[in-house]
């Protein structure tokens, strides 16, 4: 068990790594796990997240959102401030609605499945903003923990 380090309740806002590395402190046969997801990062249970649809990896926390009135190629999208368990590919410069971008693909490391993309750079002063920044595409992501 650990302490999330995104808040400061420190006895309410607690949060178990399932799936991660077995303690060698207790007896093996106390603990049944069937097919654990093993992820880079886990977010906690305590907070609003944002998981793949096609393997429910963690992709990032709802404090992280910067905005939902992104298009992506597929649909509306999220702008997000930073996000877990993606893998990013070459950046390659696209014609987007808002101009000239060095973008490069983001994909799910568990599943592989291209999710949206990371702004690597914006040629535009206007659009500064969105550099370092990552845009995940509704149709690739569902809300877990705490939504209502």
């Amino acid at each position: 068990m650990f302490q999330c380090l995104l808040c400061r309740r420190a006895q309410s806002c607690r949060s178990s790594s399932a799936g991660a590395e077995l303690s060698e402190e207790g007896p093996a046969d106390t603990v049944k796990m069937t097919k654990p997801k093993t992820f880079q990062a886990y977010l906690p249970n305590c907070h609003r997240t944002y998981s793949c649809v096609h393997c429910r990896t963690h992709l990032a926390n709802h404090d992280e959102l910067i905005s939902k009135s992104f298009q992506g190629s597929q649909g509306r999208a999220y702008l997000f401030n930073a996000v877990v368990n993606v893998g990013c590919g070459p950046a390659e410069e696209r014609v987007l609605l808002t101009g000239l971008h060095a973008v490069a693909d983001i994909y799910c490391e568990n599943c592989r499945t291209t999710l949206g993309w990371k702004y690597e750079h914006a040629f535009e002063s206007s659009q500064k903003y969105k550099e370092g920044k990552f845009i995940i595409e509704l149709a690739h992501m569902i809300k877990d923990n705490g939504w209502e």
